[in-house]
């Protein structure tokens, strides 16, 4: 039984995880001590707990130490993942997309397609949101060569959620490399400004702003209502289309924030991002390590790419990967700040 310390890096819900998809690839039980031991609320949360159970479901595991508050967890799955239609509802504004973290890429190596459904949050300040997953990541997992279709059915904010989406997933056999060392030439670009059971007149003025501070034209703009949220919500995306991929930065709403200063933050992320020319973004970047990781394991993948300077989160993540996997990880800083990750079999 591999032995995992949760309290190792950045110490959050990204150890437990990523140990369970690695867990349920590999079909080697796992123990995860000191459960999120470096945040304020420790142990398994509702979202993480939902994540457990989603993990044995998908691989008829025995688990121990899977209730609120835990931690300590046990997990030994008794077969490798298995596609089926699942539902999985976290039950508070937990982050869906964190459950789908969990085990969309054990179900891209299963044998048939998996048809998901979770209910909870959608679009959540601490998780990705859904719109990331399915603009940015999901695309270069279609690269790699399995299928991803995403549906938001209905958005859910914190702290009400009561959201859901949708998901197909189309597995391979192999998991073919990826290599993102260019971004190629900017294809488009755009902002959107999101409101539900709000006013359309926030939407308009954080629109209005990012595109100030942006200098883009009013062409690039767009306000939306999302009528099927059953509680308040307002987020503003910049997203930026190139060749090799699509970034997408966020920056939510909250009770007494301007709306320019929504706007303000998210064209603050986007325009870090631009500052070099490095293709991935840091939370991308953290994204893509578990499917890299898995193809180099499997001797079909792995692959490479460029991006700034290295998350806590990503180093935690690496160090989970090189704990599970035979492969080997390089890291080669520039002089420019930029760093290239190389993934391969050992």
């Amino acid at each position: 039984m591999l032995l995992v310390n949760g309290a190792e890096g950045e110490g959050g819900g990204q150890i437990v995880r990523s140990s369970l998809a690695l867990s349920l690839v590999t079909g080697r039980p796992v123990r995860i001590d000191n459960i999120r031991a470096r945040r304020s609320k420790p142990g398994l949360m509702r979202q993480h707990l939902t994540a457990v159970l989603a993990a044995a479901e998908v691989g008829d595991a025995e688990v121990q130490g899977a209730a609120l508050g835990s931690s300590r967890l046990t997990f030994m799955p008794r077969r490798l993942p298995t596609a089926g239609d699942f539902e999985f509802r976290v039950g508070t504004a937990g982050s869906t997309m964190l459950v789908l973290q969990t085990i969309l890429a054990p179900l891209l190596l299963t044998a048939a397609t998996s048809h998901l459904v979770l209910e909870g949050g959608t679009h959540n300040p601490l998780a990705p949101p859904f719109d990331f997953v399915h603009n940015s990541y999901s695309p270069l997992l279609d690269r790699m060569g399995p299928k991803v279709e995403m549906q938001l059915s209905r958005p859910g904010f914190y702290p009400a959620g009561g959201g859901r989406c949708e998901v197909v997933v189309k597995p391979t056999q192999v998991l073919g490399p990826l290599s993102l060392l260019e971004r190629g030439a900017l294809r488009d670009q755009r902002v959107r400004a999101v409101v539900a059971n709000l006013p359309l007149s926030i939407a308009q003025r954080e629109c209005q702003h990012a595109l100030r501070r942006l200098d883009w034209p009013t062409a690039y703009g767009q306000t939306l209502v999302w009528e099927k949220s059953t509680s308040p919500g307002n987020v503003v995306f910049v997203e930026l289309e190139f060749e090799q991929l699509t970034e997408v930065f966020t920056a939510y709403g909250e009770r007494g924030k301007p709306a320019e200063s929504v706007a303000e933050e998210v064209t603050l992320a986007a325009a870090e991002y631009l500052k070099t020319d490095a293709p991935v973004g840091e939370y991308l970047a953290d994204q893509l390590l578990l499917p890299l990781g898995l193809g180099a394991h499997l001797g079909t993948g792995g692959g490479a790419f460029r991006t700034g300077p290295l998350t806590e989160h990503s180093r935690t993540h690496i160090a989970l990967l090189r704990q599970f996997l035979k492969i080997d990880i390089n890291i080669s800083e520039a002089a420019d700040e930029t760093v290239t990750v190389e993934v391969s079999p050992q």
